[in-house]
């Protein structure tokens, strides 16, 4: 019987991804762990979250509105992205475990979720970095006011941050990979797709980071 069995268990990359889900799965048999991860995938469902944070980012951060703004279209493209790989490609949903929540299509890789989590990691994550303090960004617009606009002493886009606008940037990130990881531990896809849909995801947003900050404005 075990040897029969062996017969049909799932070898290679595969395998490995079956055994995977399988453990992440068996996570959510605690009641917090299922309660979370249906939270987080309910949320990054058609990347809904990732638009309401870039609109959000947005508002709170007028001074780079616009770079805002066409990071969550950056992030929605990568998402429409995706469901065009998935048509592709077509590869079922995990059907050794029981999901623990439902899922929108039947395809699998790679993961819609996981691609605009990581795009907007990208993204929004570019916004919160390299922040320059309130006091150093005013002596340098007053440094940058006496030597003219000869000499830029700062990027333009570094002198007016909102502390608030950068403070949500960087949060994005672990949750994006919150959202990544609640897909396995749901039961919907295999590692694999969450790794191509990141991947889809960042290069997305690698790809458009100079249009995002205005770079080719």
């Amino acid at each position: 019987m075990d040897d029969q069995h062996d017969l049909f268990r799932p070898r290679g990359l595969h395998g490995v991804d079956h055994r995977i889900v399988s453990a992440l799965r068996a996570c959510g048999s605690d009641p917090r762990v299922a309660g979370a991860a249906r939270a987080l995938s309910w949320a990054g469902e058609h990347g809904a979250v990732w638009v309401a944070a870039g609109l959000a980012g947005a508002v709170v951060d007028r001074p780079r509105r616009g770079a805002w703004l066409r990071g969550t279209a950056l992030t929605a493209g990568a998402h429409a992205a995706s469901s065009v790989v998935k048509r592709v490609v077509r590869r079922p949903r995990p059907a050794h475990v029981e999901p623990l929540v439902g899922t929108v299509g039947r395809h699998s890789f790679p993961s819609s979720h996981a691609t605009s989590a990581a795009a907007a990691a990208v993204a929004f994550g570019a916004l919160g970095a390299r922040a320059v303090p309130p006091l150093a960004a005013a002596v340098c617009v007053r440094l940058q006011s006496c030597v003219g606009t000869s000499v830029r002493l700062c990027p333009e886009r570094t002198l007016s941050r909102s502390p608030i606008g950068a403070l949500g940037a960087r949060a994005v990130p672990p949750l994006a990979a919150a959202v990544c990881v609640s897909r396995l531990v749901a039961g919907v896809h295999y590692p694999s797709d969450v790794a191509a849909g990141a991947a889809l995801g960042a290069l997305t947003a690698r790809l458009g980071a100079r249009w995002m900050t205005g770079g080719t404005a």
